[in-house]
């Protein structure tokens, strides 16, 4: 039996994540109409065997400046998702845990480590709303960009990573479907070698991470 290639491992755990949420307005509760589970991986992160070129993404961060993100990451590792701050439930879950772990990290790594948040819903994700979200989740130090949506589906696309446009329904609500998928980028190629899914835990975080920011293998 053949041994399944990385691109189907990342189509499996696509399927897997696949999100999608809708709400009515910035004050109503957004209720999930999709079912995210896959179960918890056996390993986390899946690590890839065709790596993953970083996305060319020039887009607007939280102060509201330009943000090239193969620039401004070059030879550090990163952790890159794909959300929307409307999400229920799966995108602060997957935030937090992730700005949980960063945080056990020593000084010095915290400070190589760049955690990126790319919202799926730039309509409604203003600068302003992304850092309130950010930090609520204890994200001070995750970068929030938004921006043209073709723009974000393009860069989403090469990853493998779904990301249909926002999708407004007759009673009001909007409806956004994404991959709630991690990438891991090493920062000695600055590809993408690992996947973390949306069941993906803090502490599975936490122990990967210091050698993701090495360019190890966890």
């Amino acid at each position: 039996m053949r041994t399944k290639t990385a691109s189907t491992v990342l189509a499996l755990a696509a399927a897997l994540t696949l999100s999608a949420c809708g709400g009515s307005d910035d004050k109503a509760e957004d209720k999930p109409i999709a079912d995210v589970s896959g179960g918890e991986p056996k390993k986390s992160p899946i690590t890839l065997d065709d790596a993953k070129a970083k996305p060319d993404l020039v887009l607007k961060d939280t102060s509201e400046k330009q943000y090239q993100l193969v620039k401004e990451t070059a030879g550090r590792p990163v952790l890159l998702y794909f959300g929307y701050t409307y999400c229920p439930d799966v995108c602060s879950t997957v935030v937090s845990d992730m700005a949980a772990a960063a945080k056990k990290l020593p000084q010095a790594d915290r400070e190589k480590l760049r955690i990126v948040f790319v919202t799926t819903d730039p309509e409604r994700d203003t600068p302003a709303r992304m850092r309130k979200w950010l930090d609520a989740q204890g994200g001070q130090d995750i970068v929030g960009l938004t921006g043209s949506f073709d723009t974000i589906q393009a860069a989403a696309k090469p990853l493998g990573i779904l990301v249909d446009k926002p999708k407004k329904e007759k009673d009001g609500s909007v409806t956004v479907s994404h991959g709630a998928q991690v990438v891991g980028f090493s920062p000695k190629d600055d590809k993408g070698h690992w996947l973390y899914t949306a069941e993906t835990t803090a502490d599975q975080y936490a122990k990967g991470l210091p050698k993701i920011v090495k360019g190890e293998n966890p």
